[in-house]
């Protein structure tokens, strides 16, 4: 039984405040930290803020934590739910305390919170780990698989202050035997990565933004992938490791004309032209170069949220490629089913705090797989030290997990945690495997 559930007002990788949660039962006190995004989709729960301007310039979550303290906790202790069996009912007596369809009222990052909690309160009364506890929430019965990491090595968009509108561009490594191999490549090209661009830009240009990433002073995605394929080979990992981006398109798209602006950062210095404005068709034929110069696998967001009509068509010209979607889907199975009637996609970002409870984010992903999409469990640019997602993407056997460069304590706490998981699962009887080149469709790798 849930004996306590508390919050508390704690900071993420910015500097901003965050919600923590303890939740207390028989078997100890279990906490959690909820993540924030700084490129969030309009369709996504709604994320509480105290909008007061005097403390933390209105991002504090107080309201939210009050929600736990005096209004979810109480409620939840009153039910008497037992965290070993009922993560769903609880998930869903929260959501009803709420009342709203995306969990405005309490706030999504006050339901999480507690949702987190309560699953790691209940794998604990299990005595099992959280990936295990997780897994048989899922349903899950593949054989155990551990996820190919996609470190993003070099920022733009709104994660960066450089002229690129891509935000993410990301290293692979698919060629690996193991995530330990796999992490132990991504650091050593990440680091030549680092030479390179000091060597080409200066040493001033090796700082990292949010997620770890360098931010040169480019402005073109070929000019990043190049940087990466130099980089890759000086580690001596060409043809081991892929390349995945994420254009985060919805920050560049215009609605009104339905065009997008690949110089949407550079406008306020009066460098942009009408050159970097490029229809629906041109971004298309934009992706196909790239893919056809470069070792892309995936794409994530190449379209704007409620751009239906350019996700259809590409879908059905490079279904191919995984086409991921992140701002499109926001995790919720409702959106999965539109992409699904419409074929605008075939592979699903996971975010927990973009649906607001562990198992509707369960629930998203069993939707997805089974449909024959990828799922790729993330982060968020606003982190925390909890590496939750970690056994998440084992749990739920995703293939693939992004967590930022292999840089910040935030993201390499994740990376650790797999490392611990890989591990532990060598030292079991358990079958198992990492995804590598299967990291779609990882369930492929055992038929």
């Amino acid at each position: 039984m849930l004996l306590d559930v508390k919050a508390s007002q704690r900071l993420d990788s910015r500097g901003n405040p965050t919600i923590q949660v303890e939740v207390r039962t028989a078997h100890g006190t279990f906490r959690a930290l909820v993540p924030s995004g700084a490129s969030t989709g309009a369709h996504e729960a709604v994320e509480l803020r105290d909008h007061d301007k005097r403390k933390y310039g209105g991002k504090g979550v107080l309201t939210a934590v009050n929600n736990v303290n005096e209004i979810i906790g109480p409620a939840l202790v009153k039910e008497g739910y037992s965290s070993r069996r009922d993560l769903k009912q609880i998930d869903g007596f929260m959501r009803e305390l709420d009342g709203t369809p995306n969990k405005a009222k309490l706030g999504a990052n006050a339901i999480l919170g507690v949702s987190m909690a309560c699953a790691r309160a209940g794998a604990a009364a299990a005595n099992i780990p959280l990936y295990e506890f997780l897994r048989r929430e899922g349903g899950e019965e593949a054989p155990y698989m551990v996820p190919v990491p996609f470190f993003n090595v070099l920022n733009g968009g709104r994660h960066s202050g450089n002229g690129m509108a891509f935000q993410e561009l990301m290293i692979a490594p698919t060629g690996a035997k193991t995530i330990e191999e796999g992490i132990q490549m991504a650091s050593e090209t990440y680091c030549a990565l680092k030479q390179i661009i000091s060597d080409k830009f200066g040493a001033i240009y090796t700082g990292v933004g949010d997620e770890g990433g360098f931010a040169p002073p480019i402005t073109q995605p070929e000019e990043a992938l190049d940087l990466l394929t130099e980089a890759v080979a000086k580690a001596g990992y060409t043809d081991k490791i892929k390349f995945g981006i994420d254009a985060a398109s919805s920050e560049f798209f215009n609605p009104e004309n339905g065009t997008y602006d690949l110089g949407f950062k550079r406008i306020k210095e009066g460098e942009s032209h009408s050159d970097d404005v490029r229809t629906p068709a041109e971004m298309m034929e934009l992706y196909k170069s790239l893919i056809e110069k470069y070792p892309i696998p995936l794409l994530e967001d190449p379209f704007a949220e409620d751009d239906w009509e350019s996700w259809v068509k590409f879908c059905k010209d490079f279904y191919f490629e995984e086409l991921v979607g992140d701002d499109l889907l926001v995790t919720n199975v409702e959106r999965v089913r539109m992409a699904e009637s419409r074929v605008a996609c075939n592979a699903m970002l996971l975010k927990i705090n973009q649906i607001g409870t562990v198992t509707e984010a369960i629930d998203a992903a069993k939707l997805a797989k089974s449909l024959g999409w990828g799922v790729f469990v993330s982060h968020r640019s606003g982190e925390t030290t909890d590496d939750f997602i970690a056994d998440l993407s084992v749990g739920l056997c995703t293939g693939h997990i992004k967590s930022g460069a292999p840089c910040r304590g935030e993201r390499v706490a994740k990376y650790n945690r797999l490392l611990d998981i890989e591990a532990e699962l060598k030292e079991s009887w358990k079958p198992w495997s990492y995804a590598g080149e299967k990291f779609r469709k990882p369930e492929a790798f055992f038929i």
